[in-house]
């Protein structure tokens, strides 16, 4: 990846949209009470409250894990996945610098869980289960100290790990049928457990939270019921609610100064609770698990993330008063599309739903939820009173794009779902390709009934990929998993050309002087090509490593944009065929690129669900 971007200009990121709550307690507030600080696949972002600009921590190779921030705010570890067999990297950051301090790879395939001492001197470490051993590291020297299996052998997985608020040697691990208080014995190097005795009760513990005072300490457990465990004896003080338990789990805690404890369960529901008998005092509900709970200050706002990708900012004194602060994809972003002759709004589709954006803020204006359903392909007509989605249910649906009103549904459009869409110009028209290979055009009725089936067209033998119409509506391109890319004429509905190549094509693009088409795909080739006769033209190695998925060429036809999965978003030159910048920041497989037609705004979408807005560098030359 470093090879392939070395001695070119990079893009300049202007904004990310994303979040990923799925990893618990990931949602962090700096010390500093101004910063942010999240995930989002293998990047750590920094997001300023104030005015909402984004710093973004790059070192990570997997998916980020668990994220922890030591106490004075002056580090921030965060750890990460990585595939068996391999070490799975801890990296300390120096929050000042913006930098790595220190790389500690010593985990195997997970880090687990993280947490500072209290005076900024170790970090201790949890491996997930094919790991299943605690780490205490020297800040300072950059070294182990020591290690310990997590759990006993008649124990299952631990789960989560916490130090002490004013003990630099004491810390706390739990997890399935596991509460165990270490010591560290630093002139031995050794950590000893002590078990907690819990009785008869035998929990799986998801989070732990300890008072300010250190004198008891909060255990939430799948069950959805909170243990109070006292610190100093290691005796369960009490157990609750009795009667009415959190639905779905506790997945997350925080106790604030009140002595009251904040519980966000598996349900998506944020509660808050007496922290003397557990008795709830209010809930609202949110939506997607709550995964996250982070005060800022003192405790008088508190900051929520959910699981499905959703960040709030609630108010202490009145927890009905919300704000929603971000929302982002929680599944892989499928297909983004600008409107024509605009680059304030883009809409994306993912898993279950549909989401309008405005380009400028990040927020998101719309969203068109369809249950269940996969959305493969989107497209705003050129005139933009409709927006146009392929589903997986083989259904074509078009939506209004200030309501999100259903406007039309096609049932059974395509047989094995529908993989591509596209409209025509004089908006009378809609293009649609399916998993089966047909190619259909829909002639779209004035007073709103079901568009008719003018043609289908069967040559491709597998999924259409891509379909690109020409300006004149007479003509259209389709690229397909089968290795051909077909020119169909739209007047009398049969080939013009085909062009073949050893690859599954995944994205293909007109010039915009129409006489030549640009094509890539699995095999990582740029093939330029004669729409006259499918002659081959040129071909360029558009990526050292992994497919392209993702291409679009710009108004002028001086440049085009390639990603892929080799998660780099490359600016390229038509004539020249050499890129001109590179754009790092996605963290996986980028699923699609759009260009507004003015030059100026570049979205890029990936498969972890993270949205990336760059400034194009290259402006519209005079026509």
């Amino acid at each position: 990846m470093a090879a392939d971007s070395q001695g070119v200009p990079q893009l300049v990121l202007e904004a990310v949209i994303g979040f990923n709550g799925h990893v618990f307690s990931g949602l962090r507030v700096h010390p500093d009470r101004d910063h942010l600080i999240y995930p989002l696949g293998s990047t750590v972002i920094l997001k300023r409250l104030q005015d909402g600009r984004q710093e973004f921590l790059h070192g990570h190779t997997n998916n980020v894990s668990c994220v922890a921030v030591s106490k004075s705010g002056r580090y921030i570890s965060s750890g990460q996945v990585t595939f068996m067999g391999f070490k799975a990297d801890i990296i300390i950051w120096d929050f000042e610098k913006r930098a790595i301090y220190a790389r500690l790879p010593l985990h195997k395939a997970k880090v687990e869980a993280l947490s500072f001492s209290p005076n900024d001197k170790y970090l201790v470490s949890l491996g997930g289960q094919d790991d299943g051993s605690i780490v205490v590291w020297n800040i300072e020297t950059k070294q182990a100290i020591c290690g310990s299996p997590a759990s006993s052998l008649s124990a299952g997985n631990c789960l989560s790990i916490q130090y002490s608020n004013t003990d630099d040697n004491t810390f706390i691990t739990a997890g399935s049928g596991s509460l165990r208080v270490w010591e560290l014995d630093l002139s031995n190097r050794k950590v000893r457990p002590t078990e907690c005795q819990t009785g008869k009760l035998k929990r799986i513990i998801k989070c732990i939270k300890i008072a300010e005072d250190d004198q008891y300490f909060f255990c939430g457990t799948t069950s959805g019921d909170i243990l109070k465990v006292n610190l100093k004896t290691r005796l369960l003080n009490s157990c609750g609610p009795v009667k009415q338990k959190f639905s779905q789990g506790v997945n997350t805690l925080e106790i604030l100064k009140s002595g009251e404890i904040l519980v966000g369960s598996g349900d998506g529901c944020l509660t808050l609770c007496s922290g003397a008998n557990f008795k709830i005092l209010k809930h609202v509900q949110l939506e997607g698990a709550v995964t996250s709970i982070a005060m800022r200050g003192e405790g008088q706002q508190l900051l929520v993330g959910t699981a499905a990708g959703q960040m709030y900012r609630f108010s202490y004194t009145n927890l009905e008063e919300r704000e929603l602060i971000s929302s982002s994809h929680s599944s892989a972003v499928t297909a983004v599309a600008i409107p024509f002759g605009s680059s304030e709004l883009f809409a994306t589709c993912s898993q279950d739903d549909i989401r309008v954006w405005q380009a400028e803020t990040s927020k998101e204006l719309l969203r068109i939820s369809v249950p269940n359903m996969t959305c493969n392909a989107l497209d705003i007509m050129v005139d933009g009173h409709s927006i146009l989605s392929a589903w997986n249910d083989g259904k074509i649906r078009v939506f209004a794009p200030e309501s999100g009103r259903t406007m039309l549904v096609i049932d059974n459009a395509h047989s094995m779902g529908v993989t591509a869409i596209v409209g025509t110009r004089d908006c009378k028209k809609i293009l649609s390709g399916g998993g089966e290979g047909q190619v259909r055009v829909w002639e779209l009725q004035e007073s709103g009934c079901c568009p008719r089936l003018l043609e289908s067209m069967k040559e491709h033998k597998a999924t259409i990929t891509d379909i690109q119409m020409k300006s004149n509506d007479k003509e259209c391109v389709t690229a397909s998993s089968d290795g051909a890319c077909i020119i169909w004429d739209l007047v009398r509905y049969v080939r013009n050309q085909m062009v073949l190549a050893n690859t599954r094509f995944q994205c293909v693009c007109y010039h915009p002087e129409e006489y030549q088409i640009i094509t890539s795909g699995t095999d990582r080739k740029i093939g330029y090509w004669e729409v006259y006769d499918g002659a081959a033209i040129r071909e360029l190695e558009g990526s050292q490593s992994g497919a392209i998925n993702g291409m679009h060429i710009s108004k002028d036809g001086c440049y085009f944009i390639t990603g892929g999965d080799d998660k780099l978003v490359k600016v390229w030159s038509y004539m020249e065929g050499e890129v001109t910048h590179v754009g790092t920041g996605h963290s996986g497989s980028i699923t699609s690129v759009r260009l507004c037609s003015a030059s100026r705004t570049l979205v890029t979408t990936s498969a972890d669900g993270a949205i990336l807005r760059w400034r194009f560098p290259h402006p519209l030359s005079p026509s």
